[in-house]
């Protein structure tokens, strides 16, 4: 994935990024990118306000957020599948809404969103947390179709940013 680089010289150059920046490149934007690939998962507003916080020639600050955003969603999930075995609505509400903040940080727009069905439906509410009539059942099935779509739009995001930062997919 090419990227271009915001230059603070403005000078107009436009740089390449196949993996890392250089230390005499600018920090990477994703607001810049040459691809549409990251429309709708990432919000590039709120990921380069964490690219604005790396050093000028190191992003080990934003990768290090990313990667253990990677290990919290990992953990998450498996608390999730262990949560949806016991029938602990609760508990996937709780674990809904700590995955919605991480993501959100992030700028995650599809992982965010789902995590808030899932908190409301662990809430027994619809996915629009307005109504709280919907039964155990029918908040159960919600919630399994909900976490193999949250699955495909973590693992999309998750690629998505180790395309970004350079890095081969991780085997699970």
């Amino acid at each position: 994935m090419a990227v271009e680089l915001r230059d603070d010289s403005d000078n107009g150059s436009d740089f390449s990024r196949p993996g890392s920046p250089s230390p005499s490149s600018p920090t990477p934007s994703l607001s810049n990118t040459t691809s549409n690939r990251g429309q709708g998962i990432v919000d590039h507003t709120t990921f380069d306000q964490l690219l604005d916080m790396d050093l000028d020639d190191d992003d080990e600050f934003s990768r290090t957020l990313v990667h253990n955003y990677f290990e919290q969603a990992q953990r998450a999930f498996g608390d999730m599948d262990a949560a949806m075995s016991a029938s602990d609505l609760l508990a996937l509400s709780r674990l809904g809404h700590f995955l919605k903040g991480s993501s959100a940080q992030l700028g995650l727009l599809k992982v965010k969103a789902s995590c808030e069905k899932l908190q409301y439906y662990g809430q027994r509410m619809d996915a629009t947390g307005q109504h709280s009539s919907i039964s155990n059942e029918e908040a159960e099935k919600q919630i399994r179709v909900l976490l193999i779509q949250m699955r495909r739009e973590y693992d999309e995001a998750e690629s998505y940013l180790r395309d970004f930062y350079g890095e081969q997919e991780q085997q699970q």
